[in-house]
């Protein structure tokens, strides 16, 4: 289940004394990576400097302030993803920071209880729960959706292109990027009893909660917002009334490996893990993708007309710009990572994000090249028995979603200076919050 973490938060003097904004490659220290603090702007803002610097000065590093081992070449990362017998998942959904006791009364108040289901199940009951989520999102499912997914798009864009038209001026993020996916997962997954915005603020508080490092205050709040979300679910489960067509029918038939029906609570967790992953975290990567492509000279222009430039687009800011930016690991026994003898019970962070940024395995890795040979060896979705099942839907809609903003809004420049445009900073989330574009 998700529960707090053992290692502390960092804290918020991690980063004081150090005179050169943090930036190892200005860092004339021994030591360059003795500042390092993942939930500091300066990492979460530009995090490269960083991930070069962890790839070739400590490619597993202790970073004390969260306890955690982190891994960032590309050979160590897929090392660990495959061996699931030596590094298991059970770590995978904990939170970040701590939760106080006063914040485990709300959650207990509203029944909150995620048992291992699909990212965080090590266990011999997570082969069959997968099967029934790839049913959901295999090949053949999502290429039928892809009238939907551009039907949505457009619809959601023709109201931004009103928006444009009387104010010329329009915000991308939560007008589209966010609401897109959220509602390509209703129709595909047959959820109704809910607006998409209630489930994008329910999902994006659950981010919140168990990766930010937010304050007693703002916990509290999140706490309410993820028991209405855990409830409503339940509700859902037991009800009885899904469609048995729908994702939640699907679960209500599925069987344990002992033959007995799947009890509710992993079900619950099972629907918590999926609704987030095929709603957030592919809201992030559009973002990421129409941010970059519309700062890429001459990407905007063509992405509508020429045949794979935007699947190819998709590919590449996965590889540089994930949304997914890290994932976690607790090994089961003492071993070695990247010549680091680690103990039993190490919790391991694996740094996605600076994988895809390896010159051993991407030639010149901070140049956008759409069509590299090795493009789709990236680990932005992992790799193994816990690869992410939703990978050919994300980048079909981040395709589609590209493909057809640029078709709709041709003219469209994205709005700069003034204030810094606001980025999720989550240990294991990256992306734009804001995207917007001018006429």
């Amino acid at each position: 289940m998700i529960s707090p973490a053992s290692h502390a938060s960092v804290p918020d003097s991690a980063m004081v004394g150090t005179g050169l904004g943090g930036c190892p490659a200005a860092l004339g220290a021994r030591d360059p990576l003795g500042v390092l603090d993942l939930f500091s702007d300066d990492f979460v803002r530009d995090p490269y400097p960083w991930l070069a610097a962890l790839r070739s000065e400590s490619p597993v590093h202790h970073d004390a302030a969260t306890g955690l081992w982190l891994v960032s070449r590309y050979d160590d990362v897929r090392r660990v993803l495959l061996d699931a017998a030596v590094f298991h998942p059970d770590n995978t959904l904990r939170a970040v920071t701590p939760l106080p006791v006063a914040v485990l009364r709300v959650l207990a108040r509203a029944g909150f209880t995620l048992p291992p289901a699909l990212a965080n199940n090590g266990t011999p009951s997570h082969a069959g729960l997968r099967r029934v989520v790839t049913r959901f999102f295999n090949a053949e499912r999502v290429t039928a959706a892809v009238p939907m997914i551009r039907r949505v798009a457009e619809e959601l864009l023709d109201r931004a292109r009103s928006e444009l038209d009387a104010t010329s001026r329009c915000e991308l993020f939560t007008s589209f990027a966010q609401v897109l996916p959220c509602r390509v997962l209703m129709e595909l997954l047959g959820i109704d009893g809910v607006a998409p915005a209630t489930l994008i603020r329910w999902s994006d508080a659950s981010l919140e909660l168990f990766w930010g490092r937010p304050a007693l205050e703002r916990q509290l709040e999140l706490a309410e917002s993820v028991g209405e979300f855990h409830q409503w679910l339940t509700d859902t489960v037991r009800g009885g009334t899904a469609s048995p067509s729908s994702f939640i029918g699907a679960l209500a038939r599925h069987r344990l490996p002992g033959g007995e029906p799947l009890d509710a609570e992993t079900a619950v967790a099972a629907c918590f893990f999926v609704f987030i992953a095929g709603q957030s975290t592919t809201g992030q990567l559009l973002a990421t993708v129409l941010q970059r492509g519309l700062t890429e000279p001459g990407l905007w222009q063509r992405v509508a007309r020429q045949t794979g430039l935007a699947e190819a687009w998709v590919e590449e800011v996965l590889r540089r710009e994930p949304p997914v930016t890290t994932w976690r690991r607790i090994t089961a026994r003492a071993t070695e990572v990247g010549g680091v003898s680690l103990p039993e019970g190490a919790p391991l962070l694996l740094m996605l994000q600076g994988s895809g940024s390896d010159p051993e395995i991407f030639p010149d890795p901070e140049r956008m090249r759409p069509h590299r040979t090795n493009i789709r060896h990236h680990l932005a979705f992992g790799v193994g028995r816990h690869r992410c099942p939703g990978a050919s839907l994300a980048r079909t809609e981040a395709a589609v979603a590209l493909r057809a903003a640029a078709d709709r809004l041709p003219e469209v420049r994205l709005e700069q200076g003034g204030t810094e445009s606001p980025v999720l900073d989550l240990l294991s989330f990256r992306a734009p919050l804001r995207v917007t574009v001018l006429r």
